[in-house]
């Protein structure tokens, strides 16, 4: 990554870390409230797709903001992995205003804690990955395989909501909705994640053949 954009992958990462650590403080504080315990409240944590993809975003701009040879990080800096966390941040920001944001009214630190992870964190990535990323190794093939994430999550859904009866979204819902409704439900969202993805490699194609073809004239 060109070191003039460091910074921004600082900054970011910071914030992300600082919105998720708030999250996990008020998930743990509901449990503890309710007569849970603190891996109660971790565990709740964890059945979010906004928590686990603002950890691999942050994971991402955090990979990107030092300069390391090891292997995770150089891992996370991959082209096509920080696409498609692009892809899925996208997703959260687009899902949560369009239909979940009116079924609460956080407020104070919780309100902050929100903001940060839907709608701080989707365009600082954007433009982290706009500006930093190289992307001309990008394929449309790639965004197919990108799918295993949210496919995988859905997995994970069914099989925490199996065992103790807890969906985290109300379209994931199997006991008010039926497996019939909630599969559904997946699959328009799966098309959504399908047609951002193309969208993002698009771009990004576009972007690097007009970067190449400025270094010719340049040249």
């Amino acid at each position: 990554m060109p070191y003039r954009y460091r910074p921004l992958a600082q900054f970011s990462a910071l914030l992300g870390w600082f919105g998720l650590a708030l999250q996990l403080w008020f998930s743990v504080r509901l449990k503890l409230d309710h007569g849970g315990t603190t891996i109660d409240g971790v565990w709740l944590y964890l059945g979010y797709f906004t928590i686990l993809t603002n950890l691999l975003v942050a994971s991402v701009l955090t990979a990107a903001a030092f300069d390391t040879r090891a292997a995770l990080p150089r891992f996370l800096q991959r082209p096509g992995v920080q696409t498609a966390a692009a892809m899925s941040i996208v997703i959260v920001s687009a899902v949560y205003n369009l239909m979940l944001r009116q079924l609460w009214s956080p407020s104070g630190w919780l309100l902050v804690a929100d903001m940060i992870v839907h709608d701080f964190m989707p365009p600082l990535y954007l433009l982290y990955w706009w500006l930093a990323v190289p992307k001309g190794s990008l394929r449309w093939s790639q965004a197919l395989a990108w799918q295993s994430y949210p496919a995988g999550y859905f997995t994970y859904v069914l099989l925490r909501g199996a065992a103790n009866g807890w969906y985290p979204y109300p379209f994931l819902d199997v006991k008010s909705l039926g497996y019939g409704q909630v599969v559904v439900d997946a699959l328009a969202v799966l098309v959504a994640f399908i047609a951002v993805a193309l969208l993002l490699v698009a771009l990004g194609r576009w972007q690097a053949r007009r970067r190449n073809g400025a270094v010719a004239e340049a040249a």
